[in-house]
């Protein structure tokens, strides 16, 4: 049965209309974190050309495609304009690992978004294991229960503020407990992943419920029986 309209929106009023090309960037930025909520968190690893880790969390950050697999991050730019570490070592070594961060993991992950100055492992400072990439030259995370490691694909340099990095998985590591290998299920609970929401906010995933899609005969059925 579909649900009936929000009651509130006969009180609350017409909605506010707002024109994005007369904000600034720093509004617009609060906009859309405070709206397109829960974002999943990627905890990036990288290494630099002279081998050392880094490792700095994404809210900017999804998957895009299956075939190829493609996992996209937007990577913002430091105040003067200069790349960030995990930008550069992309750039540098053409790889890149997305580690999924678990509710267990918040404290390690808020961390690595510590702005340690260039060259610090951020790993090491948040207590997480570091462990060899199969098919890449970056680490994963050996506490996280799932990472992707990426081959870089494309970067696309947005205006003067960020650029979004485009990665092909080619190896991804599961937690035994995470992954059905009979068919490919992930469990959601099992993973514990969290969410951001906007300022310091965030969400965790286990208010999991089901709502399959609905073929066309099956919708018009429930118009009959509603």
């Amino acid at each position: 049965m579909v649900n009936p309209p929000d009651p509130r929106a006969a009180t609350i009023g017409a909605p506010h209309g707002v024109d994005f090309g007369a904000l600034s960037p720093r509004e617009r930025y609060k906009l859309l974190i405070g709206s397109i909520v829960p974002r999943p968190i990627a905890l990036v690893t990288t290494v630099s050309a002279k081998g050392v880790f880094n490792a700095a969390p994404f809210s900017f950050f999804n998957c895009l495609s299956a075939d190829p697999a493609i996992l996209a991050l937007g990577v913002e730019y430091r105040a003067d304009g200069q790349q960030k570490d995990t930008g550069r070592n992309v750039r540098d070594t053409q790889c890149f690992t997305v580690n999924i961060v678990s509710a267990a993991l918040a404290e390690n992950m808020n961390v690595c978004a510590v702005p340690f100055a260039p060259g610090i492992d951020e790993l090491d400072r948040a207590n997480l294991t570091a462990v060899p990439g199969v098919r890449v030259r970056c680490p994963w995370i050996g506490e996280s229960p799932a990472a992707f490691e990426c081959r870089h694909h494309t970067t696309l340099s947005i205006g003067h503020s960020r650029e979004i990095i485009l990665g092909e998985v080619l190896y991804a590591h599961f937690r035994k407990d995470v992954l059905d290998t009979t068919n490919h299920y992930i469990d959601p609970s099992a993973l514990d992943a969290i969410g951001r929401m906007g300022g310091h906010g965030y969400a965790r995933t286990r208010d999991y419920f089901e709502l399959p899609t609905m073929t066309v005969d099956e919708w018009s059925i429930r118009q009959t029986t509603d």
